[in-house]
């Protein structure tokens, strides 16, 4: 949902997802002279509540001594920039948040400006389209708030796991348990397959009787191992086919489709794999779609994959079953499965990407492939985020020149203003500005931070689109890995919920980077009490062009 209230010189646009309501805040220039910042009041209209949101800065001059950790309320403590989120909103509420541009002394602020919008969340799941993003990020200060840096079996009544799962796991065992014997049937593609509770799920509806049917990645020990241990242990052998063909490839799809009656209606797809580390650890999206000619064509392909094919043969059925789409692809949804014979889905991606009227937003779980790099190299789109796992792509030690060279390539991207990266971090001490430290669940090894796959091009505005999966915008996972990925174009409501976690991620590993930039014994930085903390939020600047962008403003 969106909402623009542009009657005052104060203008602010909410956009709301399920968890998240993004805001953006405008004031012309010439009227931000002693501007202090931004209050931010919220009214609940379900449970009945009224408040300031908080931030985690303050100023000296009224710095009321709080413990480390603490959060300071908007009121007296504003926001010093000009977008922000709301990341406690709850699915399916009614909210009013009233921003108010404050001027005056820190001792005696004053309202100059204010304006209110009225906005409801997004439900998880709707018509159509169910989307569900964990928490992913363990490593944060809400979590060492509540747990208190315990790791997550440590914490009594499984409560941090359902803190870090945010719906999702919830989501997953109720798309099985609704399964009705005779009627459902599921067809399931797994990479990581080893989160036990959740194959006693599936046991139990087999021994309901709901015909279940998987196949998993056998290809290397790692998995392999670990879900075949899994399923001997759950006693699901009987139902599973093991993929080996390809044996330096994976099968790195996480997919359901569930059948009614004999026929697809509806597929469970995204990042999200069927393992602990897959649902807890790392950022993940799970994406319901209801629409039968997508169900079908996704059990298309699991029929496919069923039949253990070589590379070579499994190439040429994903090119029938999904060919290359148009440019622009057709609104609604359209599927994209590999391994491909060529590299041209993921040129096609290039050159949706590079079309991008106003915004790019993408993740990147190991590096920025070439095409990418060109798109945020040539893009006429002023606004382009990035959301990286590390810096690079991995490397072997042998290859120190390519690593530099890499790293210098990608330096040379976040150089130009349009372009902002993020990457994967974390708090490792208590002595930055009080903050408290962090830990890392150590649910993940490999990937500890941005697993997420996903594309988002010009979604705030009104023919957005968004483009998720298992891929990783990669060679292989475009040529060998067995992977699919939906395109949906012109749904905003799917827009706004990818847009809000794509930016509840950013902000949380953009700030943590930052923090890496500094010394421990540096002095802290507090909110400034002169002009300067907003005029690089004017001209030709990052903050200015994600002013403009979420404020929907051309200066």
């Amino acid at each position: 949902m969106r909402v623009i209230h542009n009657s005052t010189d104060l203008k602010v646009v909410a956009v709301s997802g399920t968890y998240v309501v993004t805001l953006g805040f405008n004031l012309p220039k010439e009227k931000c002279k002693g501007l202090r910042g931004f209050s931010i009041h919220r009214v609940d209209h379900v449970e009945n509540e009224s408040y300031y949101l908080q931030g985690m800065k303050c100023f000296t001059e009224t710095d009321p001594g709080f413990p480390a950790g603490s959060l300071y309320s908007t009121k007296d403590q504003p926001i010093q920039g000009f977008q922000w989120a709301d990341y406690s909103a709850k699915p399916g509420y009614k909210y009013t948040y009233t921003i108010a541009a404050l001027k005056g002394e820190p001792a005696a602020l004053e309202t100059f400006l204010s304006v209110s919008v009225d906005i409801t969340t997004e439900s998880p799941n709707a018509v159509k389209h169910d989307v569900y993003f964990n928490r992913g990020t363990a490593a944060s200060q809400e979590y060492a708030r509540r747990f208190g840096n315990l790791a997550p079996d440590k914490v009594p009544n499984n409560a941090a796991f359902e803190w870090l799962s945010r719906g999702l796991y919830e989501a997953m065992v109720e798309y099985v348990e609704t399964c009705k014997p005779g009627k459902h049937s599921l067809r399931i593609a797994a990479y990581e397959f080893h989160y036990e509770p959740f194959l006693q799920v599936l046991k139990a509806a087999v021994d309901r009787e709901v015909d279940i049917q998987i196949v998993y990645d056998a290809r290397k020990a790692d998995p392999k191992e670990k879900n075949e241990a899994a399923i001997a242990k759950c006693k699901l052998k009987k139902v599973c086919t093991p993929r080996t063909e390809g044996k330096s490839f994976i099968a790195h799809n996480k997919f359901m489709v569930k059948l009614e009656d004999g026929t697809p209606k509806c597929v469970w797809t995204g990042g999200t794999n069927f393992s602990e580390g897959g649902i807890f650890g790392h950022s993940n999206v799970a994406h319901v779609i209801e629409d039968k000619d997508l169900a079908q064509s996704y059990m298309d392909y699991w029929t496919e994959l069923a039949g253990d094919p070589a590379t070579p043969d499994i190439r040429e059925q994903t090119e029938i079953l999904s060919p290359q789409p148009d440019n622009p692809p057709t609104v609604g949804v359209t599927p994209v499965f590999s391994p491909r014979t060529n590299l041209d889905a993921l040129n096609y991606y290039g050159d949706l990407a590079m079309g991008a009227a106003d915004a790019i937003f993408m993740t990147f779980a190991f590096g920025i492939n070439q095409i990418f790099k060109n798109v945020y190299s040539d893009s006429t789109a002023p606004f382009r985020l990035a959301l990286l796992e590390k810096k690079t792509r991995a490397f072997k030690k042998t290859e120190e020149a390519a690593k530099k060279a890499e790293e210098k390539a990608i330096q040379d991207l976040r150089n130009m203003p349009e372009n902002v990266f993020a990457i994967g971090n974390f708090i490792t001490t208590n002595k930055f500005d009080g903050w408290l430290k962090e830990k890392l669940t150590g649910l993940n090894v490999n990937v500890r931070y941005i697993h997420n796959k996903f594309m988002l091009l010009d979604p705030l505005g009104d023919d957005p689109i968004v483009i998720a999966g298992s891929a990783n915008f990669s060679d292989a996972s475009t040529k060998d890995n067995d992977e699919n990925m939906v395109i949906v174009r012109g749904n905003k409501r799917i827009a706004d919920i990818y847009l809000g976690e794509f930016m509840r991620l950013f902000s949380h590993y953009s700030f943590r980077e930052s923090l890496t930039w500094r010394k421990p014994n540096d002095p802290p930085k507090p909110l400034i009490t002169t002009d300067d903390w907003w005029k690089d939020h004017f001209g030709n600047t990052p903050r200015s062009a994600r002013r403009k962008y979420f404020a929907q403003v051309s200066k």
